[in-house]
């Protein structure tokens, strides 16, 4: 489908959002999608004072009630899949498998928050005085400001809105300006599912298109409950002090430094698949991307031999080919890091296969490379620097602690796994003494978490989860009650006060 077409079918009216401001250029071909309007400092301000009247009147609205909006907005999402998909390979680069994936993304989610509405718990607690209960209660907590990056252009959006929502809570989202129509299409099938609802107040979900003064308002509006950011380690180090300074909650979810390690006994041709679709998946543009392989002396030749093959064969090329594995870098600020930081570990002793520009003939104002192995002689400082970009380092081990400890020894601390059929190498990867990540796995890579665990990670990645598990938890508030239901009036601790 052409652009017109597609948003046309996704219900985003363009004569609405049409503007000057902001062009929203395609990754493929840097052909423009669109111009649209954007907001200002003032429409956020106009914004949170609308989500607020509509959290007055949600959150008091049944938990399951709130679920069903959720289930509804599933069902919209099943009924535009590909089209969604698409635009999100039009607009990010993706490749089809994983547009659409990102949109199955969105409906697991859906589905996971539809259960969750039913099951938003409380704790029954022992009180040490009698003819008395302790319980935990989970209240709404209130606006959450959502802002993404353009990697995950609308799974991120889902994961928060669809907990946010079932939590009592409303939505600002500001998405990257790199990616505002794929929002836009999102906040359309949002307003179908809020149609045939019903009865919901109106403003439960917003879009704000803008710069980083849109951003900046949304973190340091005191309206704002929770702010929700992904993205660079950069923009957590100013978003987090700027929501504590006013005693708001963030969960940040930023940069990781993954790393996969390969022992003797690791199954080789199980590994190359889980480290190629890691390390060039998004054309290295993932957070959970697999940036650094750390693999025994005994058996990294034969491995690298593989991966040598494999990146020799995998197409680069237009995302929405079929066939196409690895698509385009989403600008040139992307392409001209990469290049940076190739030359970065030449001078530090690195070896680069691939890293090259490709395609440039027949896709002129587009940035298309082909992934890049780099052999280090160690973990050198440019390796432990986070480049969004294919670029998978490779170094050798001779102890299973050593390779532990350069896992370890980055700042980020997002995902991490390890190849290996020796139970006690897993177990140890596993534990307190292991991986300092907050997704370790084995014998799968580092991409491609499901939604039922809760997503995020350590150190400089922030400390922030979402998605699945108890993340719903950091979208409300949590109220500690006793219940006297005798006639006396013991105080705890044993003290007296009084006759």
């Amino acid at each position: 489908m052409q652009i017109e077409e597609l948003l046309k079918r996704l219900g985003v009216d363009q004569n609405h959002h049409a503007g000057q401001q902001l062009k929203v250029h395609s990754p493929i071909d840097g052909a423009q999608l669109a111009a649209l309007a954007t907001h200002s400092v003032e429409d956020v301000d106009t914004a949170v004072e609308k989500a607020q009247k509509a959290f007055n009147e949600w959150r008091t609205v049944p938990a399951p009630r709130r679920g069903e909006l959720i289930r509804l907005l599933g069902e919209e999402l099943r009924k535009e899949k590909e089209a969604l998909g698409q635009l999100v390979s039009m607009e990010a680069g993706k490749i089809v498998a994983e547009g659409q994936g990102e949109v199955q993304e969105m409906i697991d989610i859906c589905d996971f928050a539809v259960g969750l509405s039913r099951q938003l718990y409380g704790l029954t607690i022992a009180s040490e005085r009698p003819g008395h209960r302790m319980m935990e209660s989970w209240h709404p907590l209130g606006v959450v400001g959502v802002i993404t990056a353009f990697n995950f252009p609308v799974a991120v959006w889902s994961w928060n809105t669809a907990l946010a929502i079932v939590c009592g809570n409303p939505v600002i989202w500001k998405p990257s300006e790199k990616t505002p129509l794929t929002a836009l299409a999102c906040q359309a099938l949002f307003e179908r599912a809020l149609a045939r609802f019903g009865d919901a107040p109106t403003h439960l979900s917003q879009v704000l298109v803008g710069e980083r003064d849109v951003g900046e308002r949304l973190v340091d509006h005191s309206g704002v409950a929770l702010v929700s950011a992904t993205g660079s380690t950069r923009m957590g180090r100013e978003v987090g002090p700027r929501v504590a300074a006013r005693f708001g909650r963030s969960l940040l979810e930023l940069g990781g430094n993954n790393a996969i390690i390969v022992t003797p006994t690791a199954d080789l041709s199980l590994a190359a698949r889980g480290i190629l679709f890691g390390a060039i998946g998004t054309a290295g543009q993932r957070c959970t991307t697999t940036r650094r392989l750390i693999v025994h002396e005994s058996v990294a030749d034969e491995l690298l031999e593989q991966l040598r093959r494999a990146y020799q064969s995998a197409q680069v090329g237009n995302p929405l080919d079929a066939s196409t594995l690895v698509g385009p870098l989403i600008d040139k600020a992307s392409f001209d890091a990469m290049q940076e930081t190739l030359e970065q570990a030449k001078k530090q002793g690195g070896t680069v296969f691939g890293g090259e520009r490709c395609l440039e003939d027949r896709y002129p104002d587009a940035w298309y490379v082909k992934p890049a192995l780099v052999e280090m002689p160690s973990q050198t400082e440019v390796v432990k620097h986070e480049t969004f970009a294919p670029i998978l380092y490779v170094m050798r081990y001779q102890d299973f602690d050593e390779a532990i400890a350069m896992q370890n020894d980055v700042p980020q601390g997002l995902s991490s796994a390890v190849f290996t059929n020796h139970l006690r190498e897993a177990e140890r990867f596993l534990s307190a003494a292991g991986s300092d990540c907050g997704i370790a796995n084995v014998n799968i890579g580092t991409s491609g978490a499901e939604i039922g665990g809760a997503f995020g990670g350590e150190k400089e990645t922030g400390g922030g989860r979402e998605s699945g598990s108890d993340a719903w938890k950091v979208y409300m508030r949590r109220a500690t009650n006793t219940i006297n239901y005798s006639t006396e009036l013991p105080l705890a601790q044993g003290i007296q006060f009084g006759s």
